[in-house]
C-alpha cells in the first residue's frame, strides 16, 4: 500500500472529503429516487424479497422493543419457528434503525437501510481508498463510485440491502492492514474482531468473499515486498486476537445457524445452478445508460442477480490496467483473485449467451462443501466488483503521477485517461431503479381487526398462501411489528421431506393443502375437491393453529381461491376489513 498524499492546503483537503460524501449520498438518492418520491411506490422487480426485509426490519425493532430472541422467530411459519441467522437477518441494521421502524414504519427503515447502504459504501472506499491504498482524493473518488455504484451493485440494490451494504468491507480492510503494525497487535485484533462480527450480522455471504480475497492480497503482498515479512509477528498475532473475538462473539449465534432450530443443509441443487453467463460480462446491465432488459434478460435469471454486465470496454480497460501495473504486488493479488472469483461464478457448466456449453467450471468440484453449498455462485462475480473499484483508483493514480512528472506531456495524458475512462464507465452508470406502486395494505390489517382471531397462540393463514411469488402477507404483518403471526411465510428452511436431506426450500415443507390452493393460484380453476381433501384441509388448519384465513379480493385469482376455500371448508366467508374472511376456529377446536 502506499503513503497518504499530503494535501498543500488542508482546508481544500476537507473540502473535497465533503464533496465525495455528498456526491454518494446525491448518487443514492438518485438510484432510490423513485422509491423516494412516492412512499407508496415500491421496488418492481423485486417485491418480494422487499416484504421479507420489511419483515426483518420490524424483527429487529421487535428484539429492541419486547427483548425478543434475536436468532429465531415464531412471528412467521407458525407453528414452527424460522432461523434468523440462516436467513437474512440483518440484525447490525435492525437494530439500530428500529426508532425508525417503530416511529414510521418497516417501509421507511427499508428505504433508510438501502439509501444508506450504498451511500455509505462509497464513503468508507473513498477513506480506504484516499487514506490507505493510493492516497489521492481524485483516483479514491473514482474507485469508491465503482465500488458502490457498479452495474452488480444497482442490480442488488432491487431489494438486496444487505448485498449493497458493503461499507464494513473497507473497515475489514483497513484493520486487517493495521495487524502489521508493531506494538498495538492486542488493540488492532480486538478491533478487527469487532468488525468482522458487524459484517456477520449484516451479510455472511459478502465476509467470506471478503476473507479469501483479502488473504490472497496479503499473501501477494508478503510474497513481492520482503520487507513486510518483518511484520509477519504483530500480524499472526493481531489475527489470532481477531479470531478470538470473533469466535468468541459468533459462536452461538453460528451453532443457532447450523444447528439450531430451522437449520438446513445447503442450497437446493437449482439454486446453486445459479451462475454467471460468460457473456454476461461483456453485456450492459439493464439499470445502465447502455443497457435494456431485451439484452440482459438471457444471461440472467431475475434483475436482482446481474452481478457481472461491465460491459466490453470496461473489461478491456481491467486487463489493460492488470497488464500495466504488473510490477505492484497489491495488482497481481486482486488480479489473482479476480481470476479465481470469475471461474468460480460461472457454476458448474459454463455457459455463453444464454446456452450450456457442456464444459464443466471448477465450482462442480467445490460446490458441495460444507459452507459453499450455501453460496450461490453467480455471486462471486459480485465480488469482482470492488476489485475493479482498486484496480480503477491505481490506475487513475498511476497516470496522476505520471503525468506529475512529465509536465511537458501532462494535456495529453490527461486528455487519454479521461477519454480511456470516459468509454469505460459512462456506458455503465447508473439509472434509477424502476418502482411500483404497492396495493395499500388492508383495514384488517392496519386497524387491528386481526386480533380476535390470533388470541389463544392462533395464526392468520392467508391465500394464497406466503413463499416466494406471494410475500405481501410478510408486509402486513410487518406493519403490525409482527404481532399478527403468519401460517408459512417466504423464508430459507430444511426440506424435512423422505430423502430431501434438509436442503433449503424458500418456504416451509409442502402440505396438502398448501400445494392444493397452489395448483388453484397457479391454474386459475379450482380441481374437483373430495372428502380426503377436506379432512386434510382441517388437519392442516390444525397444524398451523388458524384462527382465521383471509383472501384479499385484489388478487388476479381471488375467485378462484374463494370459490376453493368455501367448497373445500363448507363455510362461508366475511368481508372484514376489505378481505374474505373464514372464521376457521370452530372447525379447528
Amino acid at each position: 500500500m502506499t503513503t497518504p498524499h499530503s494535501d498543500a492546503d488542508p482546508r481544500r483537503g476537507r473540502c473535497v472529503d465533503a464533496l465525495a460524501v455528498l456526491s454518494f449520498v446525491l448518487l443514492a438518492f438518485w438510484v432510490t429516487a423513485r422509491l423516494w418520491v412516492n412512499p407508496a411506490n415500491g421496488v418492481r422487480d423485486n417485491r418480494t424479497d422487499q416484504a421479507q426485509f420489511e419483515w426483518m426490519m420490524a424483527h429487529g425493532a421487535r428484539v429492541v422493543t419486547d427483548f425478543a430472541y434475536p436468532f429465531t422467530s415464531d412471528r412467521m411459519n407458525v407453528p414452527d419457528v424460522v432461523n434468523l441467522m440462516a436467513n437474512t437477518s440483518v440484525l447490525s441494521m435492525s437494530l439500530p434503525l428500529s426508532p425508525v421502524t417503530v416511529w414510521f414504519g418497516p417501509r421507511w427503515s427499508f428505504l433508510i437501510f438501502l439509501t444508506l447502504g450504498l451511500a455509505a459504501t462509497g464513503v468508507a472506499w473513498y477513506f480506504l481508498l484516499s487514506r490507505v491504498v493510493v492516497g489521492a482524493r481524485g483516483p479514491a473518488w473514482l474507485g469508491a463510485g465503482f465500488c458502490a455504484f457498479a452495474p452488480a451493485m444497482v442490480s442488488h440494490a432491487n431489494a438486496h440491502p444487505n448485498i449493497v451494504s458493503q461499507f464494513v468491507v473497507p473497515l475489514i480492510v483497513w484493520r486487517t492492514l493495521r495487524l502489521a503494525r508493531p506494538g498495538r497487535w492486542l488493540r488492532n485484533g480486538v478491533l478487527l474482531g469487532l468488525v468482522i462480527v458487524w459484517q456477520a450480522f449484516l451479510n455472511l455471504e459478502i465476509l467470506l468473499m471478503t476473507a479469501i480475497g483479502l488473504g490472497v492480497v496479503v499473501l501477494a503482498l508478503a510474497l513481492g515486498r520482503p520487507a513486510l515479512r518483518s511484520a509477519a509477528r504483530p500480524f499472526a498475532a493481531g489475527l489470532a486476537v481477531a479470531a478470538a473475538v470473533a469466535g468468541a462473539l459468533l459462536a452461538y449465534p453460528l451453532y443457532v445457524q447450523f444447528a439450531g432450530p430451522g437449520a438446513y443443509s445447503g442450497l437446493s441443487t437449482l439454486i446453486r445452478g445459479y451462475s454467471t453467463d460468460l457473456a454476461a460480462y461483456l453485456a450492459w446491465s439493464r439499470e445502465s445508460v447502455a443497457g435494456d432488459a431485451r439484452g440482459s434478460e438471457p444471461l440472467v435469471k431475475n434483475a436482482t442477480e446481474e452481478n457481472a454486465f461491465f460491459g466490453w470496454p470496461l473489461v478491456v480497460l481491467v486487463v489493460a490496467l492488470v497488464w500495466w501495473l504488473r510490477r505492484n504486488a497489491v495488482v497481481l493479488g486482486l488480479a489473482a483473485v479476480g481470476v479465481v472469483f470469475g471461474l468460480f461464478s460461472l457454476g458448474r457448466e459454463i455457459r455463453f449467451d444464454g446456452h450450456g456449453t457442456g464444459v464443466p467450471g471448477p465450482w462442480a468440484a467445490l460446490e458441495n462443501l460444507p459452507v459453499l453449498h450455501s453460496v450461490v455462485p453467480t455471486r462471486w462475480s459480485l465480488a469482482l466488483t470492488p476489485i475493479i473499484g482498486v484496480l480503477l483508483a491505481l490506475g487513475a493514480d498511476r497516470a496522476r503521477r505520471l503525468a506529475h512528472r512529465h509536465p511537458a506531456a501532462r494535456g495529453q495524458i490527461r486528455f487519454a485517461t479521461g477519454t480511456v475512462l470516459a468509454m469505460a464507465l459512462l456506458p455503465i452508470l447508473p439509472t434509477p431503479l424502476p418502482a411500483t406502486r404497492l396495493d395499500p395494505t388492508p383495514a384488517f390489517v392496519t386497524s387491528g381487526a386481526w386480533r380476535p382471531w390470533v388470541a389463544g397462540g392462533r395464526s392468520i393463514v392467508t391465500l394464497p398462501l406466503p413463499d416466494t411469488t406471494y410475500a405481501v402477507p410478510l408486509r402486513w404483518s410487518a406493519e403490525t411489528r409482527l404481532e399478527m403471526p403468519l401460517a408459512r411465510g417466504y423464508f430459507l428452511y430444511p426440506d424435512t421431506r423422505p430423502g430431501a436431506d434438509r436442503v433449503a426450500l424458500f418456504t416451509a415443507p409442502p402440505r396438502p393443502t398448501s400445494s392444493f390452493f397452489e395448483t388453484v393460484r397457479r391454474t386459475d380453476a379450482v380441481p374437483p375437491i373430495t372428502p380426503e381433501d377436506r379432512v386434510a384441509a382441517v388437519d392442516d388448519l390444525r397444524h398451523w393453529r388458524a384462527g382465521a384465513v383471509v383472501l384479499d379480493p385484489r388478487l388476479r385469482t381471488a375467485e378462484s381461491l374463494r370459490r376453493a376455500m368455501t367448497e373445500l371448508t363448507g363455510i362461508t366467508p366475511t368481508r372484514v376489513g376489505g378481505l374474505w374472511l373464514w372464521d376457521v376456529r370452530p372447525l379447528v377446536d
